[in-house]
């Protein structure tokens, strides 16, 4: 019954939002816009916070008026920074947690602008990855975990920030190219293409983003990092070209076809290889 009222739901704005971008398509680009940027979950309260984030010790850092949140579980100096995606917080990480504690290592958690604990209500991968050029500033992490839309942050902000900081990368279940992510948002509403076109003239007008050139199989060639990508054979959110598509423009990665994971990509196995990637010679 969810699911056919949510489906109802969406069909009904995407109605609205057609018919208003022949009558009115600067309101009808900022409402498709808001739908598809705005995260509908994934914000925590920080009088009801998940038992893995109360164990570490949290650090708000500001900048430009936002107020990002971290978590950090202190170990060595060794430091790993995890990403997290869409809909989603730092308390996403909890099942892998144990296998980095176990390297003694230093763990950096971020929630995303508009997720979590974080300020904001608009998540963009341009605005993500400038707030993780700060955190990795600050921090030095020598290796990096996304997963989904922070895996896709984390292969952006590496091609649009360059550092010898990171020296691995570990990217889970990440999507390429943003035109692929429009044309999924644009089936999910019965978005028109006079709309879909509203949408790219946001982005180049707000971001300077051309979306057929903003890939994370552009972004990739750049990457000088060791890379480890993992993506199943099933995944329903995310399409595994999407994950092909990056591991076969990086330079130096490997890549790991998984089956039965689905898009959470949790799995004993998987988190040993990862353990072994970052913390093995």
């Amino acid at each position: 019954m969810q699911k056919l009222i949510t489906f109802i739901l969406s069909k009904s704005i995407g109605l609205y939002i057609n018919t208003l971008s022949y009558i009115a398509p600067q309101k009808a680009s900022k409402l498709a816009y808001k739908f598809f940027s705005e995260p509908r979950d994934g914000r925590l309260s920080k009088d009801n916070l998940p038992d893995i984030l109360k164990e570490a010790e949290a650090e708000i850092i500001t900048h430009n008026n936002f107020i990002f949140q971290t978590y950090i579980w202190k170990g060595n100096d060794t430091k790993v920074l995890l990403v997290h995606g869409w809909e989603s917080n730092a308390s996403r990480w909890e099942l892998l947690m144990p296998y980095l504690k176990k390297s003694g290592s230093t763990i950096i958690a971020v929630d995303a602008p508009a997720h979590g604990l974080s300020s904001g209500n608009e998540f963009s991968v341009p605005r993500y990855s400038e707030f993780l050029d700060i955190v990795v500033k600050e921090f030095q992490p020598q290796y990096m975990i996304g997963h989904s839309m922070g895996g896709a942050t984390a292969v952006h902000y590496q091609s649009q920030y360059p550092n010898e900081i990171i020296q691995k990368m570990v990217i889970l279940g990440a999507p390429s190219d943003l035109n692929t992510l429009l044309n999924n948002y644009a089936g999910i509403l019965s978005l028109n293409l006079n709309v879909i076109q509203l949408l790219k003239k946001h982005f180049f007008k707000h971001f300077k983003i051309k979306t057929e050139e903003f890939s994370g199989g552009i972004f990739a060639t750049t990457i000088k990092a060791k890379g480890l990508i993992a993506h199943d054979e099933k995944d329903e959110v995310v399409s595994f070209k999407e994950g092909k598509k990056i591991a076969e423009a990086w330079p130096d990665a490997e890549f790991i076809a998984t089956k039965g994971l689905g898009h959470s990509m949790h799995d004993d196995a998987l988190y040993n290889k990862i353990y072994s990637f970052l913390f093995e010679s």
